[in-house]
């Protein structure tokens, strides 16, 4: 099994945690990284003439070859060798007594519009570089095009990999894929794997017009029990949400963020229903029947679901099911 990874420091941690697997770093890495890298027996990315030097240099500091995968620019404009430049830099990787040339791939802007006819022209232009790069007596290795995006809505896309990103925590890229991940499996939907739980930390009752948090932008129209809960923006819960009318859930109903998030905490009112310290929060997941889901918040604060997912903090416990 493989994974991908953005830096070469996620790359250690997974070796710290035992994951024997193949790592792809999906950037090219500085030559301090790049030594590592080799140390770990990490697959890097490349794509210019300074990353191909330093990639050699930092695996004859270690002793060991390292293997690569040089990324093409086929039209997204962010990182990625230029279309005119793909082939030599493959030769130079693959002649490289350091380096083995293991994998070519490029990066699709626009895979989560199905009807945008630029991820076609990107795969075209990614098709003609693979085969010049043949042609020149190389082997680009394992070639790879498709994110989340491109792995569900274009088939053409697929090739020898795919790098499966969001759609890992059961999120769609973007919500007009909905109707073609449900043709693909006989109507089901990808499911979500993540969940963020809290819990009640305090009760307490207040009298109708009170005001609560920060501002105090939540004024209570009735007598309403409020409670705490331990969880705020320091952790991921984007400060905008209780203003965007977010919700969490206790004993499986909604229940509205009163006030603004905090650094550390939010304050929830369950009006006169019965509520104790220790009782479950789901702010992201399934209770009862209910269910909020990251892309409800992205809607909620003009986002995407990618950024609350990579938003959530190192300081929140990660349980594994």
């Amino acid at each position: 099994m493989g994974v991908a990874v953005a830096l070469v420091d996620e790359a250690a941690d997974l070796r710290e945690q035992g994951f024997d697997g193949s790592i792809l770093v999906l950037s090219e890495p500085p030559y301090e990284a790049l030594v590592v890298a080799a140390e770990l027996g990490v697959t890097s990315t490349l794509y210019s003439v300074r990353g191909i030097a330093a990639a050699q240099a930092a695996a004859r500091s270690v002793g060991r070859s390292m293997s690569a995968h040089l990324k093409i620019d086929t039209g997204m404009h962010r990182v990625g060798a230029d279309l005119t430049e793909a082939v030599e830099l493959a030769k130079l990787i693959a002649h490289a007594r350091e380096l083995e040339l293991v994998g070519t791939f490029t990066h699709l802007a626009v895979a989560d519009e199905p009807s945008d006819p630029f991820t076609g022209l990107q795969l075209g232009r990614f098709e003609e570089v693979c085969a010049a790069i043949r042609s020149a007596g190389i082997d680009p290795g394992i070639v790879h095009a498709a994110n989340s995006a491109g792995a569900i809505a274009h088939e053409r896309a697929r090739l020898d990999l795919v790098r499966i990103g969001i759609a890992a925590y059961g999120q769609l890229p973007s919500p007009g894929l909905a109707p073609i991940l449900a043709g693909q499996i006989g109507g089901e939907r990808l499911k979500p794997v993540l969940s963020l739980r809290s819990s009640v930390h305090l009760v307490r009752r207040l009298a109708a017009g009170e005001r609560t948090s920060y501002g105090q932008k939540y004024l209570l129209a009735r007598d309403s029990t409020v409670v705490t809960v331990p969880i705020g923006y320091a952790d991921g819960v984007p400060r905008s949400l209780a203003a965007s009318g977010g919700e969490v859930l206790i004993g499986g109903c909604r229940r509205p963020i009163a006030g603004t998030v905090t650094m550390d905490q939010i304050i929830v009112d369950v009006g006169d229903d019965d509520v104790s310290v220790g009782d479950d929060v789901v702010l992201i997941g399934a209770q009862g029947d209910e269910e909020i889901t990251a892309s409800e918040w992205a809607e909620r604060t003009g986002t995407i679901a990618y950024e609350i997912l990579t938003g959530l903090s190192a300081r929140i416990p990660r349980r594994i099911a």
